[in-house]
């Protein structure tokens, strides 16, 4: 059976998009060597359209493998500082030329970040869950601070009162003693 290509759907997680130039894998003798493609990079693809409205990519890859490095000797003319390349050992590159220097610059180090997420073993939280972490290690630590004290002020007085039990011994074995043999 031929497979039908469909569209990514990644929508919800495109990181950047915006035209670039591509480069011709085979540039002919009546066409030129650079397309003016609509590309989009989401948190695991690099796609590239005919044009913003196209619905169907003109092609697609992983970027997971992928570098991302400027390129200025891409060209020869005076776009060259606009120019960059995503490279895989072993599979296809691709060369790009942005609207500006700047722009060359942003798509190079949205990639480069996108690559370290990806390769990163961690896996990052908001900030608001890493205060509310914070909160809660403060809280546990007030908790045994106020219970250290508690005990240490029971274990000074003249007489320690001995704690009711429902018919069940618990105890805490401290460190340094040892339980009775039963």
């Amino acid at each position: 059976l031929e497979e039908i290509p469909r569209p990514i759907q990644d929508s919800g997680n495109i990181l950047k998009q915006g035209y670039l130039e591509k480069r011709s894998r085979e540039p002919s003798f009546f066409s030129s060597e650079w397309h003016k493609r609509w590309c989009v990079l989401t948190q695991r693809n690099f796609l590239y359209y005919a044009n913003e409205k196209s619905k169907q990519p003109k092609g697609s890859f992983p970027i997971e493998c992928y570098q991302a490095r400027l390129d200025p000797q891409l060209r020869k003319d005076s776009r060259k500082k606009c120019c960059f390349q995503l490279l895989c050992p072993g599979k296809r590159s691709y060369e790009f030329t942005a609207p500006s220097p700047a722009e060359a610059q942003d798509w190079v180090e949205q990639i480069r970040f996108l690559l370290r997420d990806l390769s990163s073993l961690t896996i990052p939280c908001d900030e608001d869950e890493e205060e509310e972490e914070e909160e809660e290690e403060e809280e546990l630590s007030k908790d045994r601070d106020s219970s250290d004290s508690m005990n240490n002020s029971q274990n000074s007085t003249l007489n320690p009162k001995e704690p009711e039990l429902d018919g069940e011994d618990i105890y805490e074995v401290m460190p340094g003693e040892l339980p009775d043999s039963q």
